[in-house]
C-alpha cells in the first residue's frame, strides 16, 4: 500500500521559513516524480513545485517568485519543500504527489498517489 505523508506545517509569520518533508512508503520511491502542491479554502488545488524521478529537473510556479525550493534524498524515501518569505497568501494545504517515472509535470491528474496534506498558516 502506498503512503505519503507530509509533515512540518503550523503557523508562522511573514518573512519566516518552512520546510516540509513528504515521506513515501510502499512504493520504488527512486522511480517516481514528486511535486507539491497547495489548496487553499475554496481554491482549486495549485502547482508548486515538482523534481523528476531522477531529480535532474526541477520545476517551480512562477507565483512563487523563487521562494520555493524542492529536493529529494531517495535513500529516505523523502521528498522536501522549502518555503522562504513566507506571505499570508502562501496559507493551504500543502500535498505531496508522486508519478511513476514523472519528469516533473505541473498537472494533478498527472500523479497517481496523494498525501493527506499539511496545513501551513501564515499570519501578518
Amino acid at each position: 500500500q502506498v503512503e505519503l505523508v507530509e509533515s512540518g506545517g503550523g503557523t508562522v509569520q511573514a518573512g519566516e521559513s518552512l520546510r516540509l518533508p513528504c515521506a513515501a512508503s510502499g512504493l520504488t520511491f527512486s522511480d517516481y516524480g514528486m511535486a507539491w502542491f497547495r489548496q487553499a479554502p475554496g481554491a482549486d488545488r495549485e502547482f508548486v513545485s515538482s523534481i523528476s524521478w531522477t531529480g535532474g529537473a526541477k520545476f517551480n510556479a512562477r507565483s512563487l517568485n523563487g521562494r520555493a525550493t524542492i529536493s529529494r534524498d531517495d535513500a529516505k524515501n523523502t521528498v522536501y519543500l522549502q518555503l522562504d518569505s513566507l506571505k499570508p497568501e502562501d496559507t493551504a494545504t500543502y500535498l505531496c504527489a508522486a508519478e511513476y517515472r514523472g519528469s516533473g509535470r505541473s498537472g494533478a491528474s498527472s500523479y497517481q498517489y496523494w498525501g493527506q496534506g499539511t496545513q501551513v498558516t501564515v499570519s501578518s
